[in-house]
């Protein structure tokens, strides 16, 4: 009997809630930590870049629509998903860092807790950064917390999903729609997380996830007219020079210095902005 042949998957691209290839056919090879085979990855263009936040500005308005409750549960539902496929994603963390198998599981055991975390904020965060100001007069006036917009996100190059996590569960949390660009080398992670929310009820275009190469991609990502901030906590302090000064010229709000796995509100805070509602007291 003939040993068989391996299939080897292609992971490939989520924009708009579908998984297309590159529009350029392109794909790269994904190596573990020892530098064998994993898989391919699609290599996304410049207008898989564009088409992402296309798809991105089209889901926000219905994402941010939903109750702060039903983004909540949607967001559980993903790390409900994550905890159902926590071996398959250990053993992708493991073999892309290097890490021993009960360190893997750990990462992912931290992961699906922090998109537990964020389900929980997204009902609180109005109570946390808003809140009603005293005015001199029969009104009440209130600071309400609003979405950005459309976040671009660069994901951490050496964490495969505990940073990535973070860095688009907090602009979801918050009600802004995500185009995220895994890191370069260790993107199949991500990629799960991607496959995982198609069907976890999430607004199709809510996530788009890019895999590729870094350095012709993010400054499209970073100088995108519609991109309304963009995350680069996981980018080192030259590159992100770079892609914050292409960002200016638009005046993308950009989150720069911050721990690529913050553990606090400063994430849930960087997308938001505050809108000021007057209302009449009534009689």
């Amino acid at each position: 009997m003939s040993e068989r042949l391996d299939v080897r998957k292609t992971y490939k691209l989520l924009v708009g809630g579908a998984f297309p290839r590159s529009e350029s056919g392109r794909s790269y090879e994904v190596l573990d930590a020892k530098g064998r085979f994993l898989a391919n990855a699609a290599q996304a263009s410049r207008k898989d870049v564009r088409d992402a936040v296309v798809a991105a500005r089209s889901a926000q308005r219905a994402w941010w629509s939903l109750t702060p409750y039903n983004r909540g549960q949607v967001l559980y539902r993903l790390a409900e998903m994550a905890e159902a496929r926590a071996g398959e994603l250990a053993e992708q963390v493991g073999r892309a860092e290097g890490t021993r198998a009960a360190e893997a599981r750990a990462a992912v055991g931290r992961s699906i807790d922090r998109l537990v975390w964020y389900a929980g904020w997204c009902d609180k965060v109005a109570q946390v950064l808003g809140g009603q100001n005293p005015v001199a007069g029969p009104y009440f006036n209130f600071s309400v917390p609003v979405p950005s917009g459309v976040v671009g996100v660069l994901a951490d190059q050496a964490s495969s999903l505990e940073a990535f996590v973070d860095a688009v569960a907090a602009p979801l949390a918050t009600g802004n729609a995500v185009v995220a660009l895994a890191s370069e080398a260790r993107p199949i992670p991500a990629a799960l997380i991607g496959e995982m929310s198609a069907t976890s009820d999430l607004v199709p275009g809510a996530l788009n996830v890019l895999t590729g190469r870094t350095g012709e991609v993010a400054p499209v990502l970073a100088s995108h007219e519609d991109v309304d901030g963009l995350d680069l906590a996981g980018v080192d302090d030259g590159f992100a020079g770079e892609l914050a000064a292409l960002a200016s010229e638009t005046v993308t709000r950009v989150l720069r210095g911050a721990d690529p796995q913050d553990r606090g509100l400063k994430r849930l805070r960087a997308f938001v902005e505050t809108s000021t509602v007057w209302h009449t007291i009534g009689q």
